[in-house]
Formats: structure tokens, C-alpha cells, sequence
């Protein structure tokens, strides 16, 4: 059986001040493309479908119009929500699109949906796992929770793969969202501080395939069968090296994986240029080229220019950041060494913060505040 693996649509995000709608139909529209070539039996959409916990009503539209093409293929679609989206909102009328093949994960209530799929070698379960934090698999099992067996990412995830009681004869795929240890980020991502997010790989060995949402760049995550597609378009300058697209798999007899990455060519590329002011508005270098790709441009002139960034948009129609490399620049230091967010516990990076604005550390009663708001905050987390 063969399947189609895509994540972090983000419907309805904006890249600095531009919208991405049309870019974002575009990008569809090239997925449905290559469903029509490859003809997989069933779509898997790892979370975030849309940028915010409350879409705009054209992200809405969008999503709705591409699940009504989807629908006319007869494809079988496993969708699970990602941190940026409302799981409520997402299961709203599935009762009712199960019945044309369209399966979407609960909001987490203590168990997580399962389906399915016969083909001729048998049976394929497919799990949905919507994002999940420690506090929300803590309140339905109080008794794991004041044992402290459910303090971290990691020993969430493993309880709630455990009371799956995943059948270990048939073969097994988990569609999820969440951050597996190790994996590469970006800037267009949600970065939790101190790394309280991550997740072990380890606790999905049992799984065939684990069709991963959450970071933007494809990617396997601690394993051959684990894999993240990234999102289908670049999402910030970070992202300017990716090849976008999404991941063929294809299940054979149980132990039977075959992986094959497809690309998606987008409507407008992310791109950084560099050089002198004269040189990018200089029509026989920029003549032919993508000028309407999103760019990010660095001006090497020594002088800065007068209203650069608009003079530059004229030729640059999704200009959306400017700056300079020259002596000025590197001699004041603009780029710093910067803290690793993701290794430095909440409370250090608040106490660095405080000493930076009051010339002192916490004395001890403001760290425990400090660490009771924290706490407060992220539901018991640390």
C-alpha cells in the first residue's frame, strides 16, 4: 500500500507582511499533481494544517477546497493537529467526512484513533496522535502523574504509545507531532526553551513507518522509518537550501519499507542575494531572473543608501528584509554569539534576562516566584 506523507501546511501564514494564500493554492495544486502521478492509496497530514489555533476564514476556504479535491480521487486522508492548531476546531463534522474517507484525531481524552486498511498482505493499523504535551496525558492518568512517571515529552509519548497495545504481527503507522531529539530546526518554527519538547526516538521503534509533522526541514529523525516530510514551502531565510516536497512511502509485507522523497516546485522561491546597491539595480543583472521571488537582500555598499529598502522593492516586488555587510557593520558586532534556547532551562534564561536589565541575579525568593510562574505557565512543566 502506498502512501503520501506531507506535514506543515500552515494555511494562512504571512512571510513578514506578505500573505501566502495564493502561494499556498499554488503549492496544493502541485501536491494534487503529484498524487495524480504516483497514485497513492491514502494521503498522511502530520499537523499544523493551519498557522494559527484560529484560521483566517480564506486559510479555512482553502483547506476546504483541497480536501474537496482530494475527495474526488477516492483517496483515504489521516490528518492529525499540530501546536498551531485547535484540535476542537479540527474535528468539527468528522463524524460526518469519515464516511467519504476522511479521518482526523480527536482532541486527546486519554486514548488516541485508530484505523484500518486491508491490502493483500494483510492488515495496516494507522494511528493518529495529535500534539500532545506532559500535562494533557497527566490529566487523564493521575495515578502515572504523582508517581512522576509522566514528567517529560519523552515519558508521555512512550505511556500513550504504550496503552496502544500496538499489535506487533501487522504493521503499524503512526502519524504525529512532535519534536524527536536530535532533529534539525528553523527559524519558522515554535522553539520551546530549554528543549522540553523533545521526544526520544526510541519510544517509536514498534512502528513501521512514523510519518512526523513539526519541523520544516525533511529529515529522518533517529531512525529509517522515522521521518519528517518538512512543510511543502520555505517558510523563513533559514529554509532558503530545502527541497521542498513530501514522502512516498510504500508498505510491502510486514518489514517491507520503501521511502522515496517528491519534490513540489512552489509559485515563488525564498532566496538571499548579495552585492553592492548599484549592482542589484543594475537592469542586465536582475533582467529574466525571479524578482518576485521573497528575498532577502545584503547590501556590501560602505555608504549606506537613502530609503534603500523601498527603492529596492521597486524592482523586488517581496522584498522582505534588508541589511548591510561592510566595515560599519562587523566592526560593531552585529552578529553575537547567541544563547542556545534549547539547552538552557527556562528559569537561567529568565535569571540572564534579569541580571541583563537590573546589573543582578534573583536573590532566592524571586527564583522560587520566578519558577512558580514558570510552572504555573507550562502547566508543571520544566
Amino acid at each position: 500500500m502506498k502512501f503520501l506523507h506531507i506535514s506543515d501546511l500552515h494555511l494562512g501564514k504571512r512571510f513578514n507582511e506578505f500573505s501566502m494564500i495564493e502561494d499556498q493554492r499554488f503549492i496544493l495544486y502541485k501536491i494534487l499533481n503529484c498524487i495524480d502521478k504516483e497514485k497513492p492509496d491514502a494521503v498522511l497530514i502530520a499537523g499544523d494544517v493551519y498557522d494559527k489555533s484560529i484560521p483566517s476564514v480564506e486559510a479555512v476556504e482553502l483547506f476546504d477546497e483541497f480536501l474537496r479535491k482530494l475527495s474526488e480521487r477516492n483517496l483515504q486522508v489521516f490528518i492529525t493537529s499540530g501546536n498551531h492548531d485547535s484540535p476542537e476546531r479540527m474535528t468539527c463534522g468528522t463524524s460526518l467526512m469519515e464516511k467519504s474517507g476522511f479521518y482526523f484525531s480527536k482532541t486527546y481524552d486519554g486514548s488516541v484513533m485508530h484505523h484500518r486498511l486491508e491490502d493483500k498482505n494483510g492488515a495496516i493499523n494507522i494511528y493518529l496522535l495529535p500534539y500532545i504535551k506532559p500535562a494533557m496525558v497527566k490529566s487523564y492518568f493521575p495515578e502515572e502523574a504523582e508517581a512522576g512517571k509522566l514528567d517529560s515529552y519523552t515519558e508521555a509519548v512512550r505511556f500513550v504509545i504504550e496503552k496502544m497495545e500496538l499489535n506487533p504481527k501487522e504493521r503499524n503507522i503512526l502519524v504525529a507531532h512532535q519534536f524527536v531529539t536530535g532533529s534539525a530546526r528553523c527559524e519558522s518554527e515554535e522553539i520551546i526553551i530549554g528543549g522540553q519538547d523533545n521526544v526520544d526516538a526510541a519510544v517509536f521503534a514498534d512502528f513501521d513507518y512514523v510519518a512526523l509533522g513539526h519541523l520544516h526541514g525533511a529529515q529522518k529523525a533517529g531512525g529509517e522509518n522515522i521521518c519528517y516530510s518538512g512543510s511543502p514551502l520555505k517558510y523563513s531565510f533559514s529554509e532558503v537550501n530545502h527541497k521542498k516536497g513530501g514522502f512516498m512511502v510504500e508498505l510491502g509485507a510486514k518489514g517491507e519499507v520503501r521511502i522515496d522523497k517528491v519534490l513540489f516546485e512552489p509559485l515563488h522561491d525564498v532566496r538571499e542575494l548579495k552585492g553592492t546597491y548599484n549592482d542589484l539595480m543594475n537592469k542586465k543583472n536582475y533582467e529574466g531572473t525571479a524578482t518576485d521571488d521573497y528575498l532577502h537582500i545584503t547590501l556590501t555598499d560602505e555608504e549606506e543608501i537613502p530609503e534603500g529598502f523601498a527603492k529596492l522593492s521597486l524592482v523586488y516586488k517581496n522584498l522582505v528584509k534588508m541589511d548591510y555587510d561592510n566595515k560599519r557593520t562587523r566592526a560593531a558586532g552585529i552578529v553575537e554569539d547567541a544563547i542556545d534556547v534549547e539547552d538552557t532551562a527556562p528559569i537561567d534564561l529568565f535569571e540572564q534576562f534579569f541580571k541583563m536589565q537590573n546589573g543582578t541575579g534573583f536573590t532566592e525568593d524571586q527564583k522560587n516566584f520566578a519558577q512558580g510562574l514558570i510552572e504555573e505557565i507550562w502547566g508543571g512543566e520544566r
